[in-house]
């Protein structure tokens, strides 16, 4: 039976509004806001049209309502950098990935959501915490995604292909999501992913929102990758572009993260802090960052696709399965694996087992 609700839902991932749909399969935008609404429904022709002007398969659009993701629930970096379709396209993104998830969650054992609620904590307090209670100590994190799937925030990519859309982060149903944009460096990620966090654990119920929000989620990413301790014992007295480059290799942050670090902790002076950064404006590093690291990969996503490739499982059985193009869920987890599921073939069952993925604890080094 056709449902409404995935037809608003393929036309905004698409990025089409419903005056643009209506050409593209010779209706009136009337008619594309009637079927939205569930007032008609589609003929079987009428739907084979929506189905390939979309790009989804026609499963897809008969299947049960799919999880609702708001706007107000998702933190967002900056809205104002964000056209609305843009906006639209990764709420509807992060809505199939939500879906992924409960698939996955129905066919394997994944670590249970552990993310504390800090709401009310000061930022470098809460990284702090953060840091006891998930047993980091004061070491550098070798990969934050990984750090993150452990300890239960499911992780995709942002099928967006455009490097002004940033990260974001949602609470659905007890479980955590970050989403990472694949075009962004490597620190950039590393960054972008504790930034997130923040979110989910500093604002895990609210407010506040809009600049006060995100100053706070910088201050918590910023002391969560370079603890303050540990910094402030291994900082050179007269740092130069050189010796820092050297440094941020030790925390796998961006040199201009590095520098604003050192300026807050109050171990540059502020002639010093202008003068660095306006080197590093000089020299590109803001654009190219100098010695920059590959992006993290997710261990948890390796796992499953792992497994179902020592089952046979195809990239079309898996995406028939969750009645998605294969285009669409490679994008979802695009630079988090390098391969989704090669070679299988075979048309057999989706496992229907339920291993217990056990997942390596992000080493600190």
């Amino acid at each position: 039976m056709f449902n409404p609700n995935r037809l608003a839902l393929a036309r905004k991932r698409r990025g089409k509004t419903k005056l643009v749909l209506a050409k593209d399969v010779g209706l009136t935008t009337r008619m594309i806001s009637a079927y939205e609404a569930g007032a008609y429904s589609p003929s079987d022709d009428t739907l084979a049209k929506l189905s390939s002007a979309l790009h989804f398969p026609q499963s897809f659009f008969c299947a049960e309502d799919a999880p609702q993701i708001s706007l107000d629930g998702s933190s967002f970096r900056s809205l104002k950098s964000m056209t609305a379709a843009q906006r639209e396209s990764a709420l509807a993104a992060g809505t199939l990935a939500v879906e992924i998830s409960r698939w996955m969650d129905q066919k394997f054992d994944l670590p249970e959501p552990n993310v504390p609620s800090m709401r009310g904590y000061d930022p470098e307090t809460a990284a702090e915490a953060l840091r006891a209670r998930w047993e980091i100590g004061e070491k550098a994190i070798d990969n934050v995604v990984r750090l993150l799937e452990f300890h239960g925030v499911r992780v995709f990519s942002l099928p967006i292909d455009s490097a002004s859309v940033d990260a974001f982060s949602v609470w659905h149903d007890g479980t955590p999501f970050v989403f990472l944009n694949s075009l962004k460096s490597g620190e950039r990620s590393r960054f972008d992913a504790a930034h997130e966090l923040a979110h989910l654990t500093l604002h895990q119920h609210g407010a506040p929102h809009g600049r006060l929000a995100e100053l706070e989620a910088d201050h918590f990413a910023s002391a969560l990758l370079i603890p303050r301790n540990t910094l402030v014992a291994s900082a050179p007295r007269d740092p130069t572009l050189r010796t820092l480059i050297r440094l941020k290799k030790k925390w796998k942050v961006s040199l201009i993260a590095l520098v604003h670090r050192l300026y807050a902790l109050e171990l540059l002076s502020e002639w010093q802090y202008r003068g660095l950064c306006v080197d590093i404006a000089s020299e590109g590093y803001r654009k190219s960052e100098p010695d920059g690291i590959q992006r993290e990969s997710s261990e948890l996503l390796a796992k499953v696709f792992g497994l179902l490739r020592e089952d046979g499982i195809s990239r079309g059985t898996l995406a028939k399965e969750l009645n998605l193009e294969v285009g669409d869920l490679d994008l979802l987890v695009r630079g988090l694996v390098l391969a989704p599921i090669e070679g299988g073939g075979h048309q057999k069952g989706i496992v229907s087992v339920r291993p217990s993925l056990q997942l390596i604890k992000a080493r600190s080094d």
